[in-house]
Formats: structure tokens, sequence, C-alpha cells
């Protein structure tokens, strides 16, 4: 399997896996990956972290499919679900295929953290072995959306 370059879906804080406030998360229950603060804007485009196929797709979150059996998941905030979609808007549909930077969902950062939640987004390699995932970003480093993130070997 070759290796697979996950980059930043949103611009913003890198932070460790372990400090996201969700113990699935932070314990790397569903994988190992790390988590983004995104700017604290009111409106951000999320992007593709790589190349892939739209496998679950909801407002506050989605999977991509990859080359492998491998899965990526992106999860914008923490307990968003309770949100139910508002603020937030998707620009795919699930089986679609995308590549690494196309805009695929927007939401507000503003609103999230307005609704007492917290707007942290984990970057998650889905039941990867801890041992076949690097960081490529520092955690208390700033990255832009597309920037270098992890690789998966």
């Amino acid at each position: 399997m070759s290796e697979l370059r996950v980059v930043a879906p949103v611009p913003g804080v890198v932070h460790a896996i372990g400090q996201v406030p969700d113990p699935v998360f932070a314990e790397q229950i569903v994988g190992p990956g790390i988590a983004i603060a995104p700017d604290h804007v009111a409106r951000l485009d999320v992007v593709a972290p790589c190349d892939g196929v739209v496998g679950a797709l909801h407002p506050h979150a989605f999977a991509l499919e990859v080359d492998g059996g491998r899965s990526v998941l992106v999860h914008l905030g923490i307990d968003t679900v309770r949100l139910a979609g508002l603020g937030f808007t998707l620009h795919v549909r699930r089986g679609e295929a995308v590549r690494a930077g196309q805009r695929l969902v927007t939401f507000s950062p503003v609103d999230v953290a307005a609704s007492g939640m917290s707007t942290v987004c984990p970057v998650v390699a889905l039941q990867a072995d801890p041992a076949l995932v690097v960081l490529d970003a520092e955690p208390g480093s700033r990255v832009a959306a597309g920037d270098p993130l992890l690789t998966w070997r």
C-alpha cells in the first residue's frame, strides 16, 4: 500500500488528538490522528484532506474512503451532531469522488462556539495501526487548509 498524505481540512492551530474533549477521539478509539482548532470566523470552508470517495456524510462530519480500504474521518467540532445540521452547508454527496483541497462543507466556528460546543476538528485515520501514522504538523503550530497534517504509511 502506498503512503497516504493527509492535509489540513481547515486553517487553525494544531492540537494533539489526546487533547480533544471527547474520549472517543482522545483515547483513539476510532483511530489515531490529530486535531485542529479552526480559525474563529463566521464562515469557513472545509476541504478534502486527501483524494477519495465520500463515504459517511453528515453536516458535522465526513469520511473519505481511499485506496487500500483506508478511510479518513473529519469531525467538525465536538457534539455538533446536536445542531442537527443547522449552520452547516454540504457541497458534496455521498459516493462522490473528491480531490484533496476540494471544498466539501462550509460551517461557522463562531456559531458552534456560541452554542457552547468545542470547535476543535479531529482528523482521524480510521482503525489505523498507530505505528503507521506519522504526524507532519506539530501540536501548537499553525496550519493553512491544504498544509501537510499526517502521513499514513
